[in-house]
């Protein structure tokens, strides 16, 4: 599946919801002087200018970040991350997730990125040059995979795919249970679109079987444009830190005060 490029929908609400909430749980396990190791498995280009005709085309990323970036609080890490990436890039850059954990973790931790798409991969290696990550093209999962348990053991895994293969729904349960039977430790969070057909079901049924402790949360928001068919977010996450949850309802309070779309 090598046609999906993100810069379409870079810095729409469901990144928003997202990397928001990414950025909260590294800045919490980096508060431990303790080093941890970060895995993705479909990275995409990690940094993307929201001029780019791309993102443009969809207008995504104005009723995105372009709305939410006032949500964050000045001290929060996810406005930390956008104010350092604007300063340095301009106030169209927006980080996508591989530069927001750059940016939230420290010399000693370890980034493992994987992207299949050729034209992503080489963009994601100039974005990633100055963090020293180690980048892989290939597919993430079994990227992933070759590389649990990892060292140090204690870390996260972000499983970020498009979901335009339809396959995905029903491999990614069996793939998050085998990461976590290798790396029962790790901090798994997958993100999945919220569409109008709600596919999303089958699979977090499958999820919460194989992981009952795992834990849920989804936003909604309105379509992007008339005809759009994503209307939420959701993430699944194992091994969630203290004060996830808390974080995740702030957060969650102020996707429920958008405003609904006419009829």
């Amino acid at each position: 599946m090598l046609s999906y490029q993100h810069i379409y929908h870079a810095g729409n609400l469901a990144d928003v919801h997202k990397h928001g909430l990414l950025a909260w749980v590294l800045d919490y396990m980096t508060a431990k002087d303790k080093p941890l190791t970060y895995i993705e498995t479909h990275a995409g280009r990690g940094l993307y200018d929201l001029t780019d005709s791309a993102a443009q085309k969809t207008g995504e990323a104005a009723k995105g970040i372009g709305v939410a970036a006032e949500w964050f609080a000045a001290d929060h890490p996810f406005a930390r991350v956008l104010d350092r990436i604007r300063a340095r890039h301009g106030d169209a850059a927006y980080p996508g997730s591989p530069v927001i954990a750059a940016e939230c973790l420290r010399p000693i931790d370890s980034i493992h990125l994987a992207e299949l798409h050729p034209q992503e991969a080489e963009a994601l290696r100039a974005a990633m040059k100055p963090y020293g990550a180690v980048i892989r093209q290939q597919d993430g999962f079994a990227a992933t995979l070759s590389l649990c348990p990892p060292e140090p053991r204690r870390g996260v895994l972000l499983i970020d795919p498009s979901f335009e293969v339809k396959a995905d729904y029903q491999t990614i349960p069996k793939f998050i249970a085998q990461v976590h039977r290798k790396w029962n430790v790790g901090v798994i969070i997958l993100w999945y679109p919220i569409l109008t057909d709600n596919r999303h079901k089958p699979m977090l049924r499958a999820l919460s079987d194989a992981i009952p402790a795992g834990m849920i949360h989804e936003v909604r928001f309105p379509p992007a444009r008339a005809g759009h068919g994503m209307v939420g977010s959701g993430l699944f996450v194992v091994n969630a830190p203290f004060g996830f949850t808390d974080a995740a309802t702030r957060l969650g309070a102020l996707f429920a005060a958008l405003p609904k779309p006419t009829m």
